[in-house]
């Protein structure tokens, strides 16, 4: 067994970055990085939390401790948000969820919305982790 990762995110620390309190780090671990291709920046072990990367998309996950919860944890955990994050082509994506059988919230399609008096276009499906949070993933086809 390796040495645990230990490096600063590429490109940094992002702005804004979730952390995500989760109930079995070790499931979510397989979750993000063994079928999504997420890598861990660094990790802590001993405080069951890890930091983690996908082409500058940056998440903590942090096993439930009880700090900061504002009340019940109860699945799906994230109601009322999605976490939409760009990525080069969700192919991969999509292929690596379909090996495992892991169901998507919405199938992948293609989206139009109005920005700045044009239309910017995502390929995007939505699937939830293992812990009920919404993540859309979205590749960019760029503006009509």
């Amino acid at each position: 067994m390796g040495t645990p990762p230990d490096r600063l995110p590429t490109g940094g620390f992002a702005r804004l970055v979730p952390e995500l309190d989760v109930f079995d780090l070790e499931q979510s671990k397989n979750f993000w990085c063994n079928i999504l291709g997420f890598q861990i920046a660094y990790q802590r072990p001993e405080n069951r939390f890890m930091y983690i990367e996908l082409q500058g998309c940056q998440v903590m996950l942090n096993q439930q401790n009880g700090n900061w919860e504002t009340g019940p944890l109860q699945r799906p955990l994230g109601r009322g948000i999605n976490f939409q994050m760009f990525v080069d082509s969700v192919a991969p994506l999509l292929d690596a969820l379909k090996r495992e059988k892991w169901p998507l919230f919405r199938e992948c399609h293609d989206a139009w919305y109005r920005v700045a008096g044009e239309e910017r276009g995502n390929r995007q499906f939505l699937v939830q982790d293992p812990d009920g949070y919404l993540l859309r993933f979205a590749e960019s086809l760029g503006s009509r």
